[in-house]
């Protein structure tokens, strides 16, 4: 028995108006929008494996395997990350940055990270390196995102401080660098609601699929921060949120 659009905690009027990007990339997928939007949000909000999923959908009267619901997983949420992007609230101008470390196919890589006084999420950039190009990368796409910040804090990386004093001698912006490991503690306390949250998943089989799958885990991390933009004297509860962005 498939629950009805009510039941999932949907408006009706939501899956109507899918966006076109969706629409294009689950017009293979046999099964109702409203069962596979619950799922990869679950995946990218709790820390669940998808195994967990498997069963609690099966409890519900859904009969779908694990690897479905990854492939889901890889085909929506990139979609709504998307999405998102364009609908996320300013962040302040005083950021903190910092990087950590994701299992991807058995190596270590690195999920750049920034977030500003308050702890809201600027950006996100996972990377196969640890240098200064990954890190003036990681800085310039946050910047086309959010405009140049007043500060950036890091601590002493000095591939970091590079990234940096390189991009301001390029491009003449005037940012304060500041190196202070108390001042990112935000940061590295940041860190560990995704680190929590990709503990289950057990390490990422390929980079490809594990940028997708983070896309959607720092979406719904922004999302339950207040980051989207919402009508004006609304509340609106983080799960209508992230099904609002396949309108």
């Amino acid at each position: 028995m498939v629950l009805g659009q009510r039941q999932w905690g949907m408006d009706p009027l939501h899956l109507q108006l899918a966006n076109l990007t969706l629409r294009h990339v689950i017009k293979r997928l046999h099964f109702p929008l409203e069962v596979m939007l619950v799922c990869v949000r679950w995946y990218a909000a709790y820390p669940l494996s998808l195994r967990n999923l498997e069963e609690m959908m099966a409890e519900r009267g859904v009969a779908v395997d694990h690897a479905t619901v990854h492939r889901w997983a890889l085909k929506i949420l990139p979609v709504l990350a998307g999405v998102f992007r364009r609908r996320k609230r300013a962040v302040g101008a005083s950021w903190r940055m910092d990087e950590t470390y994701i299992l991807v196919g058995g190596q270590w890589k690195y999920l750049y990270r920034a977030v500003d006084r308050t702890g809201q999420t600027v950006d996100f950039l996972l990377t196969a390196r640890r240098d200064e190009a990954a890190a003036r990368r990681f800085f310039e796409r946050a910047i086309n995102l959010h405009d140049v910040p007043e500060k950036i804090t890091i601590d002493k990386s000095g591939a970091n401080t590079a990234a940096v004093r390189g991009l301001m001698a390029d491009s003449g912006l005037a940012i304060e660098l500041r190196q202070s490991k108390y001042l990112n503690n935000i940061v590295e306390q940041d860190h560990r609601t995704i680190k929590r949250r990709v503990r289950p998943m057990m390490g990422f089989k390929s980079f490809w699929a594990a940028r997708r799958i983070l896309e959607g885990v720092e979406t719904m991390h922004m999302i339950r921060k207040g980051q989207m933009n919402c009508p004006k004297g609304s509340i609106t509860p983080a799960a209508q949120q992230f099904y609002s962005l396949a309108i």
